[in-house]
C-alpha cells in the first residue's frame, strides 16, 4: 500500500495518540482498552472528516477549486470540517443540510451550528430528508459556476474512495504505533455513519495483512445495509489502492445502539459520554463516538471479550456538538455548591 502516490494536504503535524484507557478498563472490568485519539486531529475542533480531507482539498486545489460545496445533517461535524479546510485555503463553502429529523436545524443553535457561522459559510440552506443531495449540491455548483467561481463537491463525509484513503492512512499510523509502542490489539471499534472510516479503516488493515478484526458500531441504518455499503465502499477503496479487497465477512456493523434513529439521544449514549468524561476525561460526541462507546461497553457487558484481550476504541470526535445536547447529557441533580 504506497499512499505516497496520492495528492495530500496536511492538517496534522504528525500521529494522534495511541493512549491506554486504564480506569474505564477498571471499571468495566474486562478488557484492556486504548483509545486512538483522532478528536485531537487537526483543524477547528478535530475529528475524523480530517483525515478524508486531506486527499479530497488536495484534489480540489489541483482542479482549481474555489468553493467547496456539501452535504450533512445538522451539527455536521463533516460540514465544520469542511469549512475549517476551506478557511485555511482561502476557500468559500457552501452547505446543504439534510434534516433527517424534521425540525431539527436551527441556525441560531450552539454547537456546530454557531461554529458555521463563525467561520464564514458563504451559503446555507435546509432540505428535507430524501431530498436528492447529489441534485441539490449540482444546483449549488451552477450557482458558483455562473458567477465565475468554480466549485467542487464533496459527498457527505467525504465518504468516497478518495476520501476513505484517509482511513487507510490511519491503519498504516496505527500498526506503526502499535509496533513502537510494543502493543498488539486484538480488536478494533468504530463508529459506522456515512462509511468512510470504517471502510477506508478495513481497506487499510487488510491491505497491511493486520489480522485484526473491526467491528462498526452503525448510527443510522439497519445492520445489512450499513454493512453492504461499508463493503461496497472498502472494495472501492482497495481498488484504487491498487491492494486486496476485504471480504463481506470482514464487514461487521452492528446496530444494536442506533437507538430511535440517527442523532436521537439514548440513555447507552448519555452513560457512556459521562462515564469516559469522569473516568478519564476524554470528550465524545452524542452522535457518533458516544454510540459507538456505548456499543463498546454493550459488548463488554456481553462477555464478546475476554478479560486480557486488548480492544482499541477509534475516537472520531465531534465534542463540539456537545453543547446543542446539554439538556440531554446534564445530571439534573448536579449541584456544584
Amino acid at each position: 500500500m504506497n499512499l505516497a502516490h496520492f495528492p495530500r494536504r496536511r492538517y496534522t503535524d504528525g500521529f494522534t495518540p495511541l493512549e491506554p484507557l486504564p480506569r474505564l478498563s477498571a471499571a468495566l472490568g474486562g478488557p484492556d482498552i486504548w483509545i486512538k485519539r483522532d478528536d485531537l486531529l487537526g483543524l477547528a475542533g478535530g475529528g475524523n472528516k480530517t483525515r478524508k480531507l486531506e486527499f479530497l482539498v488536495a484534489e480540489a486545489l489541483h482542479q482549481g477549486a474555489d468553493t467547496l460545496i456539501t452535504v450533512g445533517a445538522p451539527q455536521s461535524n463533516h460540514c465544520r470540517l469542511t469549512l475549517a479546510a476551506a478557511a485555511k485555503e482561502g476557500l468559500k463553502t457552501r452547505l446543504i443540510i439534510e434534516e433527517r429529523v424534521p425540525g431539527s436545524y436551527a441556525a441560531d443553535a450552539l454547537g456546530n451550528n454557531l461554529l458555521f457561522d463563525l467561520m464564514g459559510v458563504a451559503a446555507i440552506r435546509a432540505v428535507p430528508l430524501g431530498t436528492d443531495l447529489a441534485a441539490e449540491m449540482a444546483r449549488d455548483a451552477d450557482i458558483v459556476t455562473a458567477a465565475g467561481g468554480r466549485p467542487y463537491s464533496i459527498v457527505g463525509g467525504g465518504s468516497n474512495p478518495l476520501g476513505a484513503l484517509g482511513y487507510a492512512a490511519c491503519a498504516a499510523e496505527i500498526m506503526a504505533q502499535s509496533f513502537d509502542q510494543a502493543v498488539a490489539f486484538d480488536h478494533i471499534i468504530v463508529a459506522s455513519g456515512s462509511a468512510g472510516t470504517h471502510a477506508g479503516l478495513l481497506a487499510g488493515l487488510v491491505a497491511l495483512n493486520a489480522g485484526i478484526p473491526v467491528t462498526g458500531i452503525n448510527v443510522r441504518r439497519p445492520q445489512a445495509e450499513q454493512e453492504g455499503n461499508v463493503h461496497r465502499l472498502a472494495v472501492a477503496t482497495a481498488e484504487l489502492l491498487g491492494t486486496p479487497a476485504p471480504a463481506r465477512g470482514d464487514v461487521v456493523a452492528l446496530a444494536d445502539w442506533v437507538g430511535p434513529g440517527y442523532s436521537l439521544p439514548t440513555s447507552e449514549m448519555v452513560a457512556a459520554v459521562r462515564l469516559l468524561a469522569r473516568q478519564e476525561g476524554v470528550l465524545l460526541d452524542p452522535v457518533y463516538s458516544g454510540k459507538a462507546m456505548a456499543g463498546l461497553i454493550g459488548l463488554v457487558q456481553r462477555g464478546t471479550f475476554k478479560p486480557g484481550e486488548r480492544i482499541l476504541f477509534l475516537h472520531t470526535g465531534g465534542s463540539p456538538s456537545l453543547h446543542a445536547y446539554a439538556g440531554n447529557l446534564r445530571n439534573p441533580a448536579y449541584n456544584p455548591a
